[in-house]
């Protein structure tokens, strides 16, 4: 099967203004997450889906592929959908969704998340095993999956609760199950086209997870698990700050 990789990227944030175009380690921030993807040779193409001329220039004269979409989009999900039902891009089977924020994303998520797809799962994202203290933290999403790797539930909320922490035997079997959402999806192109035909889900809107659209309209979602180390995206003028101070050391990691 043919794979697009798609980097959706959105200029208007709020907590990092203009997050697209901010510098990290000299270039922009969204041509160094479709370098990093690109390198990876898991996509036979790679493309920034954006709704700002300015990123797509920006992107073009990085030597990156970028196509213009509508500013109206409410999701990631939804403008790499348009991107996807390009006329150019029509012949690709499988569509990878890599958040245009995540330069420091690792290879094993990427192929864990097309893995579930491979796995004959419409959909598949990846998680990574976390600390409890993610447990506490609601800007990290958490998952819970069944032994098949189905997910069962993502969550601001800490999943999976341990109702008796002064249990040993308990609090070692729940360091083994939390695991933090990582930030990217694989979809064939039906289930992708679908998921956007879908009407916001109560759930979505409560916990403001998009991933619970087609959770709670009963689709399988394949989740698969990768060890650490764990880097997360670039939301705020510090994380960007500590990015740059540590790029030479993330940046060299084998693809």
């Amino acid at each position: 099967m043919k794979t697009l990789a798609v980097i959706p990227a959105r200029l208007g944030a709020t907590r990092l203004p203009r997050k697209p175009l901010r510098l990290l380690a000299g270039r922009p921030l969204i041509v160094r997450v479709w370098e990093r993807v690109s390198a990876m040779n898991v996509a036979d193409r790679c493309v920034i889906a954006t709704d700002s001329e300015e990123v797509a220039q920006t992107a073009r004269e990085n030597g990156a592929e970028a196509v213009l979409t509508s500013p109206a989009h409410p999701s990631g999900t939804d403008r790499v959908a348009e991107a996807a039902s390009q006329a150019d891009y029509a012949h690709y089977d499988t569509i990878l969704n890599v958040q245009g924020d995540e330069p420091f994303i690792s290879s094993d998520a990427v192929r864990a998340a097309l893995g579930m797809v491979n796995r004959a799962f419409s959909i598949g994202t990846a998680a990574v095993r976390a600390t409890p203290a993610v447990l506490l933290e609601p800007s990290v999403v958490k998952v819970v999956a069944a032994d098949d790797g189905r997910a069962l539930y993502f969550s601001r909320a800490p999943i999976p609760f341990l109702r008796e922490p002064k249990d040993s035997n308990d609090a070692a079997l729940h360091r083994e199950r939390v695991w933090q959402h990582l930030g990217v999806y694989a979809y064939t192109r039906e289930a992708l086209r679908r998921w956007v035909e879908l009407p916001e889900h109560p759930l979505e809107r409560l916990e403001r997870l998009e991933q619970l659209r087609p959770l709670a309209a009963g689709w399988a979602i394949g989740v698969g698990v990768v060890e650490g180390p764990l880097r997360r995206g670039i939301d705020t003028e510090n994380d960007l700050a500590q990015a740059n101070s540590e790029w030479t050391i993330y940046s060299g990691e084998p693809a």
